[in-house]
């Protein structure tokens, strides 16, 4: 499925040995195993596709596993948004060559046309008018549900499956755009699973509507965006057993992150995270909203949350 197929802006458009799996291999090493149609209790059926990297199939050792949102933008020009992806699995390959990155695993979870109600936190939305949270996300919020899919349905799937290394201290999620919001998210709804999130030109704005994100925009945004922080402050665990990263361009829709993430930055701060040690927080001077933006910095984030 496309990200066009999504029904987003295009400025927001940013192995599993279940029935129907295949199994390629990726010109860089390791190899892809693919479930064209996952099947949840709690979201609705997509597909995923993970990465084993060089070595895991003649190896014994366990293994990191990062989740990854917008997986169709992650391996396959074929598969991503414009035909660029992140180049994951050439930055994994190189970090690890390098000897900056511990072994892993990547999974590569793909979205559906539900993107923004699925990737859009619900619980720190859940005290404004029920009309605004479907203003937001375009609908009612379904990011608890995606959640339980992740957490309660591929997560042990993968965990039976693969050599993993289970526990949160070696389980990772990162996305961009709203898939840096379902990254946070994930890490404040379930620290007992992950251990570190990488938020990428994250969508401090919530909603993708323009009369909501251009200036002035819709003034039930800035509540809405509030009502985010104060979530964190009360909600984001206690600094030392977690790291996040985030960063943001300067161009297009990341013009809109730089004061929203100061904001994020300075909650954290007043809950004891520490800034580079508990978390970074990267300005890219130039950067734009796409998958060639981040691809070009993407071994930044890798090397934050895999760091051998």
């Amino acid at each position: 499925m496309s990200l066009a197929a999504a029904g987003l802006p295009p400025a927001l458009l940013g192995g599993c040995a279940a029935p129907g799996a295949a199994e390629t291999g990726p010109a860089g090493g390791g190899r892809f195993v693919t479930t064209p149609a996952f099947a949840s209790a709690h979201a609705a059926p997509r597909r995923v596709t993970v990465w084993l990297p060089p070595g895991y199939d003649s190896g014994t050792g366990r293994h990191r596993v990062l989740y990854m949102h917008d997986g169709q933008n992650l391996f396959d020009p074929a598969d991503a948004h414009g035909g660029q992806t992140w180049g994951v699995v050439p930055a994994l390959l190189a970090l690890r060559a390098a000897g900056r990155v511990a072994p892993t695993i990547v999974v590569g979870v793909w979205n559906t046309p539900l993107r923004r109600q699925e990737y859009g936190p619900a619980a720190p939305l859940a005290g404004l008018p029920a009309a605004w949270r479907d203003a937001v996300y375009g609908g009612p919020a379904l990011s608890d549900g995606y959640l339980r899919f992740l957490v309660d349905e591929l997560k042990p799937h993968i965990d039976a499956t693969y050599r993993t290394l289970p526990g949160a201290a070696h389980t990772r999620v990162m996305g961009s755009s709203m898939g840096g919001l379902i990254s946070l998210y994930a890490l404040v709804q379930h620290p007992g699973v992950f251990g570190a999130a990488g938020c990428v030109s994250t969508h401090w704005p919530l909603s993708t509507q323009p009369a909501w994100i251009t200036p002035p925009g819709d003034p039930r945004a800035a509540q809405a965006q509030q009502a985010l922080r104060d979530w964190l402050a009360e909600r984001l665990p206690a600094p030392g057993a977690h790291r996040l990263y985030f960063d943001h361009g300067t161009v297009n829709l990341d013009a809109l992150y730089p004061p929203l993430q100061a904001q994020v930055d300075a909650v954290l701060a007043a809950r004891g995270w520490q800034r580079g040690l508990h978390f970074t927080s990267r300005q890219f001077d130039g950067g734009d909203h796409n998958e060639a933006a981040w691809r070009a910095r993407v071994r930044l984030p890798l090397e934050f949350l895999l760091s051998a």
